[in-house]
């Protein structure tokens, strides 16, 4: 009985609600739905749109399995093998990654593959919430500011507007573990700011001549000419060295307002997905860990990550008030992206190389090589310091710190 009062009740307001001709009418029977059924507003919305015969004997249409366990499993496995690239970036890399699934997951059925290329990015994040694990680290930086030549070396405060590659951003990262003292390893970094293309170089220490000799080996092995870089304030770049090497070069040299990380954000990004990701926080001081390092960045990692990794790029930023709305391409390699800019001219000879010997490479067999060569420089890193330190440590609070100096005065 009290079912059906309800449901009487509810019918009454259904058609009143219906047949209010203006808002302020539907307003006012919203209101009062409310207040007398204590709902909250959308779910008394909700039930007041619904039709009359839309009771507890509807039966609730469910929708079919769309992507089988099969499809996930390879998912899953692709997205392992690829690095962990978010959605937008393993959605777009799957078309390269596919064809070569077939021979890593023996029966790979026609249908299994239609359900991997019609995945939304949406779904991805989806099907593997449960298995991505974030951890997060904070990267304390330990390079100096330079004092010199800085009137020699413009700022560059603005916002990148390049039509072609060419244009580059450089940082050093360093890979001194938990001491500072002592020569250790940094890599230089290199990122096209039209392309996302990115080459890396491990140097001993950070000297002037040995960033200068790195960049040059990077600028002969980029498919373009470099025109133009933008660096930090460090020492390691603002020394007469890099200066004479530009100008010799051609190359434009422009530095970033000291403290203002936001200015080189493409590369401070790249040296979280090509560096950190890849070697981490431990310390690397040794000639034979530098030497196993480049063996590494300049050939499986460098192929790995502008042959068949997709990245996306800011188009524009569109500020509606207070709102700022941001604009990507679709996700693309960096490859591809020279491609299509070299599509209504001659290809270059080296695009063309690059373009072939994609076709010929295996990415599972890639991703198998570039594990190995890192458990060689684990190897090598593990003799060089016996006592391996916990990555999981986290690092003193400024609190803790505090009361270990107060304990030591006190001692004293």
């Amino acid at each position: 009985m009290a079912g059906e009062r309800l449901e009487k009740a509810l019918r009454a307001y259904r058609m009143r609600y219906a047949a209010a001709k203006f808002r302020k009418e539907r307003t006012a029977v919203l209101d009062e739905f409310c207040k007398t059924s204590g709902y909250h507003r959308k779910y008394a919305i909700h039930l007041l749109n619904q039709p009359d015969d839309a009771g507890e004997g509807t039966p609730r249409r469910r929708r079919g399995v769309t992507y089988s366990a099969t499809a996930l499993r390879v998912l899953e496995g692709i997205w392992k093998a690829a690095g962990y690239p978010w959605s937008e970036r393993l959605k777009a890399l799957l078309p390269l990654w596919l064809p070569w699934a077939r021979g890593r997951f023996p029966g790979l059925a026609p249908e299994v593959e239609r359900q991997l290329s019609a995945i939304s990015a949406r779904q991805i994040d989806r099907r593997l919430r449960t298995k991505k694990r974030s951890l997060k680290r904070r990267l304390y930086g330990r390079t100096k500011p330079g004092t010199l030549l800085r009137r020699e070396i413009p700022i560059k405060a603005d916002s990148w507007d390049v039509a072609e590659p060419g244009s580059a951003e450089i940082d050093l990262v360093s890979h001194s573990g938990p001491s500072a003292t002592g020569a250790f390893g940094h890599t230089l970094n290199l990122t096209d700011i039209f392309l996302g293309w990115c080459e890396s170089r491990a140097v001993l220490g950070a000297g002037e001549e040995g960033v200068v000799a790195a960049l040059e080996a990077m600028r002969r092995s980029l498919p373009f000419p470099l025109r133009a870089i933008d660096s930090d304030n460090g020492s390691e770049f603002i020394n007469h060295h890099l200066v004479d090497y530009c100008r010799k070069r051609k190359i434009a040299f422009t530095r970033s307002r000291p403290y203002k990380k936001d200015d080189n954000a493409h590369i401070e990004q790249k040296n979280w997905t090509h560096v950190r990701k890849v070697f981490g926080w431990e310390r690397y001081d040794t000639p034979e860990l530098i030497a196993a390092m480049n063996d590494l960045y300049s050939n499986e990692l460098r192929l790995m990550m502008n042959l068949f990794q997709p990245s996306v790029k800011l188009i524009e930023r569109v500020r509606v008030g207070s709102r700022l709305t941001r604009r990507y391409d679709k996700a693309r390699t960096p490859l591809d992206r020279l491609a299509a800019f070299c599509k209504n001219r001659p290809l270059p000879e080296a695009v063309r190389a690059l373009l072939a010997q994609r076709e010929a490479i295996n990415p599972f067999e890639l991703s198998a090589a570039i594990d190995r060569k890192l458990d060689r420089i684990e190897r090598l890193r593990s003799a060089a310091h016996p006592v391996r330190l916990d990555r999981r440590a986290a690092p003193l609070s400024p609190q803790r710190g505090l009361q270990l100096l107060e304990t030591a005065h006190a001692l004293r």
